[in-house]
């Protein structure tokens, strides 16, 4: 079992970067396969990129992969979320989650594990 912790959220303008942190605070992280999603009020979850195990492999939602860069160290217990180019619509409550299995990269069902979320506010 391993518990996630998000981190790096915040309030950033158009046109800014941030970088989201995950960290497995109990459990290693090198024995998951890991995600980012993100929920905007009121949608439905959605995903933004998957990493293998090793990190040799990373999948994207098509709209994401421009400007979003999923990346992990597993020396550090750490999964990364790098956000460039911020728009408005980025707005939303972004995920970390986990999984031992090899389910749909973008499912929400192929994830058994999940952090409590960060908020990204990005402004006009």
């Amino acid at each position: 079992q391993v518990q996630l912790v998000e981190s790096g959220g915040g309030l950033v303008e158009a046109g800014g970067s941030l970088r989201l942190s995950c960290a497995a605070s109990e459990g290693t992280l090198s024995d998951y396969r890991m995600a980012w999603f993100r929920q905007a009020p009121g949608l439905e979850r959605k995903w933004i990129a998957t990493i293998s195990k090793s990190g040799g492999n990373t999948y994207y939602a098509d709209s994401m992969k421009d400007r979003f860069t999923i990346s992990r160290e597993n020396a550090k217990n750490t999964a990364y979320l790098q956000m460039n180019i911020l728009r408005p619509e980025d707005t939303a409550v972004y995920y970390c989650a986990a999984t031992l299995g090899y389910g749909l990269h973008g499912s929400v069902r192929s994830y058994d594990y999940w952090g409590q979320g960060t908020q990204v506010t990005v402004s006009a």
